[in-house]
């Protein structure tokens, strides 16, 4: 039996150029003309791989969770203290966001910048899956506050809900032009906000 037609690309560096597109323009304000010339591949082998946009945003975002600079973000819940992780999170969000390597910004956030019905699966795909994170964080407080690490009165919920909502803002600060110096700090007026969480070193 003959072998088959080897690949003349490189699936995994195509994934990452579309990624880097999607973060750029948005699922929604991303066309496929966009897609096949940073990905340097013709429509043909763009269906014959990938299947469709969708398909092909699904296997860019596993990428971006699996190796992607959102790792050190999810990384930071093993802190050994409330402090720590909040504190790491922010930081590492921080650095991704105004990564040099990457466009600013945030695939999970940018990727959901829909409006049309045709993409509302893509936008819950993001919800849900910035949802999860906000509730792994909220789980990690919650042990915090049944270790004595936070006080009895602190509301692990809320406390990880103002986390979040620090992140995504300092996704659009970094779209809007702000520095890793900017972020930063914004990271330490932060910190001085949450009193009753112990400095963890």
């Amino acid at each position: 039996m003959a072998a088959g037609r080897p690949r003349e690309f490189d699936i995994k560096q195509a994934l990452e150029r579309a990624q880097e597109i999607f973060r750029q323009k948005g699922y929604e304000g991303t066309s496929l003309s966009d897609l096949t010339e940073a990905m340097k591949i013709n429509r043909s082998s763009f269906y014959a791989t990938f299947g469709s946009k969708e398909k092909l945003f699904h296997m860019a975002l596993d990428l971006y969770m699996n190796e992607g600079p959102i790792l050190a973000s999810v990384a930071a819940l093993n802190e050994p203290t409330a402090r720590l992780v909040i504190e790491k999170l922010l930081r590492a969000t921080a650095d991704s966001v105004v990564n040099p390597d990457y466009s600013p910004g945030c695939l999970t956030i940018k990727g959901a910048l829909t409006d049309s019905k045709e993409s509302d699966p893509i936008k819950q795909l993001l919800t849900d899956l910035r949802v999860q994170t906000e509730k792994a964080l909220s789980t990690r407080l919650e042990q915090a506050k049944k270790d004595g690490d936070l006080p009895k009165h602190a509301d692990p919920v809320a406390l990880a809900r103002y986390v979040a909502t620090l992140v995504y803002g300092m996704t659009v600060q970094a779209v809007n032009g702000a520095s890793r110096e900017d972020l930063e700090e914004m990271i330490n007026i932060a910190l001085l906000a949450l009193p009753y969480v112990e400095n963890g070193g």
